[in-house]
């Protein structure tokens, strides 16, 4: 598995006035889609909408309303819904900018979160590395995905088929399970690593593997990534589940609680693999360097076995004009009888020193 390292080119915001709007990032949708899903514990509706204008009426419903966005592009959709809902243009830029670091921002009526996910592409065998926004306020939440992605699947169903608590639960809740989500959605990532891993593993410990380099260095540069994305959200969902807030019920917090347990989890996993790919990379290295000395070691043994009889052949190649042996009748037959003899002694000599 190869890492999708497409840079967002955070350099496109230099010398702009803070809160200035620009989309940084790369288009993974070809429209921005907004959904609303507007339920309680009796029911629900799901609709698209055409318009961001049309959210402002579920700013101040008793119900609990998910607005889903897809596509965050397009600057003027994503500012007239953000405006409508009284963000701060700081948020909106965060938004917009999907260089953005995992984390939790407090801003009195409503909470900013920022996390990553992880898309892995079949086709091309690479992971990549999303953003997704949400926006926690009082009776709504507020999503917005580069692309839809799976990630979040399970709780629309959820809330569709009203199992759960979602649909007894407030914003809070729903935020939570969102990030929830997406944090499970890392242990899913991490097993397809290890199964990489594993195959990897068991080339190198057969000898069977030729070009490793490339692949552990891909699955090392995709640890590193999740390592960030984690890292960083675990001190913040530590931080909102310590302190709370004013939109997190005591309810809710035991569940951080729990969020918190698996960002744990999640980061001591990636450091057991980034351990297990030095192991790995060491073990390839140490094969290739065993190999390597074989390799020279038989070839040193035949340069030695060559060594006497070039002495030999030496000799008796020179243009002398009076050579004991050169007319000699059995002169060619000795020759070679002295030359097998010698390389007899010099196995059995290397066999006995266990070089051979």
């Amino acid at each position: 598995m190869a890492l999708s390292r497409s840079y967002k080119s955070p350099s496109r915001s230099a010398g702009l006035a803070p809160g200035e709007l620009v989309h940084i990032g790369e288009q993974h949708s070809a429209v921005t889609e907004i959904t609303i899903f507007d339920f309680d514990a009796e029911k629900y509706t799901e609709e698209k909408i055409a318009s961001p204008d049309d959210c402002a009426p579920f700013r101040d419903v008793t119900t609990v309303t998910w607005i889903n966005v897809v596509g965050i592009h397009d600057v003027t959709v994503i500012e007239k819904l953000c405006t409508g809902f009284g963000l701060h243009p700081l948020v909106i830029e965060d938004i917009l900018n999907t260089s953005q670091r995992p984390k939790v921002e407090d801003y009195g009526d409503y909470l900013y979160i920022v996390l990553k996910t992880f898309q892995f592409n079949e086709a091309t065998a690479e992971l990549g590395v999303e953003q997704v926004s949400i926006i926690l306020g009082h009776g709504f939440v507020i999503s917005f995905e580069e692309r839809k992605s799976a990630v979040l699947e399970p709780v629309r169903d959820r809330i569709r088929r009203g199992k759960g608590r979602v649909r007894r639960q407030g914003p809070d809740y729903l935020a939570y399970t969102l990030m929830d989500s997406i944090v499970d959605s890392y242990l899913v990532r991490l097993e397809e690593l290890e199964e990489d891993m594993d195959l990897l593993e068991d080339s190198i410990t057969k000898g069977d593997a030729t070009d490793v380099i490339g692949p552990l260095h891909s699955l090392k540069q995709a640890l590193i990534e999740m390592r960030k994305s984690v890292w960083p959200l675990r001190d913040s969902v530590g931080i909102v589940e310590r302190s709370g807030g004013q939109l997190f019920q005591a309810g809710t917090r035991i569940y951080l609680r729990d969020l918190y347990d698996h960002t744990n989890l999640v980061i001591e996993t990636i450091e057991t693999f980034r351990d297990t790919l030095s192991g790995l990379m060491d073990i390839h290295l140490t094969s290739m360097s065993i190999r390597t000395n074989e390799v020279m070691k038989i070839l040193t043994i035949i340069a030695t076995i060559f060594i006497p009889l070039t002495f030999l052949a030496g000799v008796y190649g020179m243009n002398f004009k009076f050579l004991p042996e050169l007319e000699w009748h059995y002169g060619y037959a000795t020759f070679w009888v002295i030359c097998f003899a010698v390389t007899a002694v010099m196995l059995y000599f290397f066999r006995k020193n266990r070089w051979l």
